[in-house]
């Protein structure tokens, strides 16, 4: 039986993105007008390119994840709506559009390559004018490319290219090569120079890249080579290091037949992103966005070909005429697989009342209180249970209509740090009646677990209700435990599950209730960084770990990060947060992603069928299964139309890259 139902889960940061492309008039390379908003205001829009027509500076081509997932679109004054350009259409991702001589160049992830830890993404490419619906792929099969550019005339191609080794891990800075190739021969491919990524053409025969300077500094390069790629010329060529130390220059973008290039900084003196005009003959900067906003973010600048106009995106702000300002509560995201509804939440942990009305989720999750909410199932309204609380991962109870499990205490912390589960009971026969929205609803808190015994968390209901399996660190290494649900370890008793140097962590109770699935590195306690997926019964017997990545003993299987496991309602599939597919984009050219190779996956319990269900930039996790109700038939109301307009106000609160610092 295949996978199907509703999958609940979140996406760090994303729903406060609310991006949208702005531009705004040069001349001499100094800012002149206004700035002016080219998208309209709906969804997140990112990484636009002008047109190849000097003097049309108002067309773009884009993306937006208006549909659900990131797709291709083209907008201009007067459209009353973004056109779809040509997209892969079992594809979850494209990235990177740009129109070059009528024809369409992009990133797409739909490829699937010959084995885990290798990223989907590749070039392709569709002509607009003939051949209509025809992708050719660009890059070899086994190789893996990121962030396109082509040169002035439209002769070459230039990538940052991961090849084709499997990924080795790293997501601070990934460790690509600028490929160039013609455009008119995508196969005889060159190395001009290594480490590098987000290429940017001058003319044809001069890329800027970035990279991490030696000095720890994020730089600006240049490398200059013959236009004829069949020369003699030995490659790679050195590049030339162009943006000085002492702050962070990414995401360059060529000022074109001129030496000057548009890139988004990260200086000292701020903690937001903004663009910059780097003039590379006198050394010196020109600010653009930091006198317009000062304090929002702004990303991956593009320019005109006649280099009067400068793009980029940016949170539209609350204020935005004609848009979106609201989140919704539960977005639908489009999915892998035809039988799954993927729906992402404004919040982490969901976990879902047994009749399937209700989510719980942990609405502002962080150190600083951001408590326990219930709602509605179709995103209409949210109440609160508990306020200026630190409370983390939810299990509703699945026998009793009114009862979560919680972890009560601070996030990520060593074992002997007190966290506590909870027994979260509340009444709700009044809850659609006298409670308008955002109510405090009147709750009964019951700790199950005594104090000083360190850091128990994460915890799991069982099918019948009357017993509870979580994390504990009481004995100085984080195993499994299973207490009584309503008396806890007070009255009930405890019972310790697991027992080892390793941490097991974030177990799951199977439908049927033979089963607990759990997070463990146990199979190499001294790597902290490496989680997979086990299985043992509640009494302790028939622990056995399940190979996702390969099979025992292969070099790959050692490699997995699997967290968040939960089972389907046959308890015949698993869900997970993976790294088994690499990174996607260039993390540097993001928001902030905790591990931006967080993608779900669902996989049989005996180890077969892996099928990947999300692909982005983001860091996908917290997920859930929804069991014993089918949701997907109710016609949910979760935010899809824009006119809805129901859910949280619309802040633009998210990080740069946690990795990037100043303090060097």
């Amino acid at each position: 039986m295949e996978p199907n139902g509703t999958i609940l889960f979140t996406t760090v940061g994303r729903p406060e993105y609310g991006f949208d492309i702005f531009t705004v008039k040069l001349q001499s390379h100094q800012l002149t007008g206004p700035e002016r908003r080219l998208t309209d205001g709906h969804s997140v829009n990112f990484n636009a390119q002008f047109l190849d027509e000097e003097d049309d500076t108002n067309t773009i081509v884009f993306v937006s994840e208006r549909t659900g997932s990131p797709r291709i679109y083209l907008t201009r004054p007067g459209l009353p709506h973004p056109r779809p350009l040509p997209f892969v259409s079992d594809s979850l991702f494209h990235d990177r559009p740009i129109i070059k001589k009528d024809r369409l160049y992009f990133i797409s992830a739909h490829e699937k390559p010959e084995s885990v830890f290798k990223s989907w993404s590749a070039l392709y490419s569709a002509s607009l004018v003939q051949d209509k619906g025809e992708i050719t792929r660009l890059t070899p099969y086994g190789c893996v490319d990121y962030s396109p550019a082509v040169s002035s005339s439209g002769k070459f191609v230039a990538v940052a290219s991961y090849g084709s080794r499997t990924w080795g891990g790293e997501f601070n800075e990934l460790n690509t090569d600028i490929v160039v190739f013609d455009s008119s021969d995508h196969k005889n491919r060159v190395v001009v120079s290594e480490r590098g990524g987000w290429p940017s053409w001058s003319g044809d025969s001069a890329i800027y890249f970035h990279r991490k300077a030696d000095d720890g500094w994020w730089s600006i390069f240049r490398v200059d080579f013959p236009e004829n790629l069949s020369s003699t010329t030995e490659f790679p060529i050195a590049p030339i290091r162009v943006t000085p130390s002492g702050l962070h220059c990414f995401t360059p973008a060529a000022m074109h037949d001129s030496r000057k290039v548009a890139v988004a900084t990260r200086r000292r003196s701020t903690k937001f992103r903004h663009i910059e005009i780097f003039d590379v003959e006198s050394k010196t900067f020109t600010p653009i966005t930091e006198t317009l906003n000062p304090n929002i973010h702004h990303y991956n600048p593009f320019v005109s070909p006649d280099s009067q106009s400068l793009g980029y995106h940016r949170f539209r702000g609350q204020s935005c005429a004609n848009g979106v300002s609201k989140i919704p509560r539960l977005d639908q995201v489009t999915s892998a697989v035809k039988e799954l509804r993927m729906l992402r939440v404004n919040g982490s942990f969901p976990s879902v009342s047994p009749d399937g009305d209700l989510v719980a989720i942990n609405h502002e999750f962080n150190d600083n209180g951001g408590g326990l909410s219930i709602v509605k199932m179709d995103g209409s309204k949210r109440w609160t249970l508990l306020k200026g609380r630190t409370v983390f991962y939810n299990s509703w109870s699945p026998a009793e209509k009114n009862v979560i499990y919680t972890s009560i205490g601070p996030v990520f912390q060593s074992a002997k740090v007190t966290v506590q589960i909870a027994r979260i009971t509340f009444d709700l026969s009044d809850l659609y009646g006298d409670y308008r929205e955002h109510t405090i609803i009147p709750c009964d808190l019951k700790i199950l677990t005594e104090e000083h015994t360190g850091n128990n968390a994460f915890p799991s209901c069982s099918p019948d209700g009357k017993s509870v399996v979580f994390r504990s660190g009481r004995s100085g290494h984080k195993n499994l435990y299973i207490v009584d649900a309503v008396n806890g370890e007070f009255e009930g008793g405890i019972r310790q599950l697991t027992d080892g140097p390793w941490i097991d962590t974030m177990p799951s109770w199977s439908p049927k209730g033979d089963l607990i699935a759990f997070s463990s590195n146990r199979h190499n306690p001294s790597d902290v960084s490496t989680f997979s997926i086990y299985v043992i019964k509640p009494d302790g017997s028939e622990l056995r770990r399940i190979h996702v990545a390969g099979p025992k003993g292969s070099s790959e299987v050692d490699k997995e990060r699997i967290n968040h496991v939960c089972f389907s309602e046959s308890g015949e599939w698993l869900l997970f947060a993976a790294n088994l597919s690499g990174v996607t984009a260039e993390p540097v050219s993001w928001p902030n992603q905790f591990q931006p190779y967080g993608d779900l996956f669902v996989m049989r319990l005996d180890g077969s069928g892996l099928k990947r269900l999300t692909c982005s930039g983001y860091e996908n996790g917290t997920p859930t299964w929804i069991s014993g109700v089918d949701v997907a038939t109710r016609g949910l109301n979760v935010g899809v139309n824009d006119e809805d307009q129901v859910g949280d106000e619309l802040r633009g609160e998210f990080d740069e890259p946690l990795w990037i610092t100043c303090e060097i």
